[in-house]
């Protein structure tokens, strides 16, 4: 053996070696669940008592005719639309404006405005609860001052857009970081270029600054679907899913079915549908968004 192929083999090993925590974290984590969760789905078994019964794909074509089921997956791309526009047009604009302030004050700024995306789902949940109250000051304002009566919470009109408003409000910030690390990276020679050619305002905006920080702006649309994907806290805290489940979301349901109905393999079959339709929805969005970014040279 020579010298080189020694070295080759232990840099291997090295690599292996490093390698090896996020390894046996994904082994225990993900692949070990993602098994017990597939076998668990072709099962009738609450995860307490010894007797569990192979029901095949049950499960799987019970989905189907569940209206909980219907109203979780359109539910997603109700959610899906909204958010991801207004996440990335709120993270684009924050981004635009912390990057025009001096550079002593503008990571002050950028860190102010993802303080909401630190703060706890929870708290924000309930306090948003406690304010659109049907006895709370902001409705009895309403009410002796305008004559507006509006069940904020029970109104499918107004309860799916306040779920869509807490998670904008949580996120954009979170997103403008991105945004704003793509647009500082824009090298002073590009804008120097586009203030000799005339390019100001919304035309450099929409034929330079974008164009050049496409790859960052694909990856906050993909997160933000992820995180339209991943509702939970809010419906949970605030509607229940309601009203006539208007404001529901796969994970709401598949907590209900595993662990308040006990119905445990329904919900992992629903967790797989769930993981199913999260991957053709990204794999449609990475498609359009690879085409995007391979027009400018990505």
């Amino acid at each position: 053996m020579n010298k080189k192929t020694h070295s080759g083999k232990k840099k291997s090993i090295i690599g292996w070696i490093l390698n090896a925590p996020y390894l046996i974290y994904s082994l225990v984590f993900f692949l070990i669940p993602l098994i017990w969760a597939l076998w668990l789905s072709f099962m009738d078994w609450n995860l307490m008592s010894k007797g569990r019964t192979f029901v095949g794909i049950d499960n799987f074509t019970a989905l189907f005719t569940d209206q909980k089921v219907q109203a979780a997956f359109i539910n997603s791309y109700r959610y899906l639309a909204p958010i991801v526009i207004l996440c990335f047009l709120g993270g684009l604009v924050i981004a635009l404006l912390v990057s025009k302030l001096p550079d002593k004050i503008k990571g002050f700024v950028a860190v102010l405005f993802f303080i909401p995306y630190l703060t706890s789902g929870v708290a924000t949940s309930v306090v948003v609860k406690y304010f659109f109250n049907y006895n709370s000051i902001f409705n009895t304002f309403l009410r002796e001052h305008f004559g507006i009566n509006i069940n904020w919470l029970t109104d499918e009109r107004f309860a799916f857009g306040i779920m869509v408003g807490i998670v904008v409000w949580k996120m954009s910030g979170y997103y403008a970081l991105f945004i704003l690390s793509g647009i500082e990276s824009i090298s002073s020679e590009v804008n120097e270029a586009c203030a000799l050619d005339g390019s100001h305002g919304f035309h450099k905006l929409i034929h330079v600054t974008l164009p050049m920080i496409m790859p960052t702006l694909t990856t906050v649309i993909v997160l933000a679907t992820g995180l339209a994907f991943g509702i939970y806290t809010e419906p949970y805290l605030l509607t229940g899913g309601g009203p006539n489940l208007s404001t529901t979301s796969w994970q709401l349901e598949i907590y209900n079915t595993a662990f308040t109905r006990f119905q445990s393999g329904y919900g992992a079959a629903m967790a797989i549908a769930n993981a199913v339709q999260i991957f053709v929805t990204l794999r449609i969005i990475n498609f359009f968004t690879d085409k995007l970014n391979h027009r400018f040279g990505y």
